[in-house]
């Protein structure tokens, strides 16, 4: 997690027209992938390949679950909205969730996880770094998914409201990638390399079940023609608010500010 963070709160007119009543209601959830790392900053454990740890068990796969359980816990009690985690495809790398919120909550939401997250980790003499590609070459990075819904995505039909708002999207690609980490989309030229279940950075790129797009439309999602969408793009270190803002003003304010 980085101590050094960028926030930049919407103008006055958006947020006035995000946070009155309106037909959307955009809600989002935050998955926030973490490396655990030691205070020598090696990993806990370093195999020669990655893969069986994704949502693994057993003390050989599942390094640093007391950890994240003990996270798990502080946050439920500090009344964060977390819902979930999983072990992820790098040793001692995690995933946990935040949501369902609605709009700037859930910055408020994130931004609390990740500072329990270190006054966790200090009980266990660890750090935990959100570097989006925190060790070199054949290995996943860490990115926030997003994931987007308004209240016409979820009811029926919502599916073509999905395909506008990535339309829309499509067309502020190189704009987004610049607030998705803290670097000015510096920090996502090591992940987004368009490998490890990454988009190019350089292409904007959408499909069904397709981890490999810049926005991911959920198999039931396509199967039942309504729901929401999982932006990839958003690296680890991403400021949460500068997401949503993001988010909000490409799929939200645009049409509203044109009227």
């Amino acid at each position: 997690l980085k101590s050094s963070f960028l926030w930049q709160p919407l103008s006055p007119m958006r947020s006035e027209l995000v946070g009155r009543p309106h037909p959307f209601h955009l809600k989002e959830r935050f998955h926030d992938k973490k490396k655990i790392i030691l205070k020598n900053v090696s990993p806990m454990f370093c195999p020669q390949h990655q893969g069986p740890y994704y949502c693994g068990v057993g003390a050989n796969s599942a390094y640093g679950r007391d950890i994240v359980e003990s996270h798990y816990k502080a946050c439920l009690y500090a009344g964060v909205k977390i819902c979930g985690t999983n072990a992820e495809v790098m040793p001692s790398q995690w995933e946990y969730q935040v949501g369902i919120c609605e709009g700037i909550e859930m910055g408020d939401h994130l931004w609390v996880s990740r500072f329990l997250l270190h006054r966790v980790c200090e009980d266990f003499g660890v750090l935990a770094t959100l570097d989006p590609k925190p060790v070199k070459g054949n290995w996943n990075g860490s990115g926030c998914h997003t994931n987007v819904s308004t209240k016409q995505m979820r009811e029926e039909g919502g599916l073509l409201h999905i395909e506008a708002a990535i339309e829309k999207l499509s067309k502020h690609h190189q704009e987004h990638i610049r607030v998705y980490d803290l670097h000015n989309g510096q920090d996502n030229m090591r992940r987004l390399t368009g490998m490890h279940e990454t988009s190019s950075i350089h292409d904007f790129s959408a499909g069904v079940a397709n981890r490999g797009a810049s926005i991911r439309i959920p198999r039931q999602v396509g199967k039942d023609k309504k729901g929401y969408f999982e932006d990839r793009r958003p690296a680890s270190n991403c400021d949460p608010y500068m997401v949503t803002a993001a988010i909000a003003e490409t799929c939200l304010l645009e049409s509203e500010e044109g009227e």
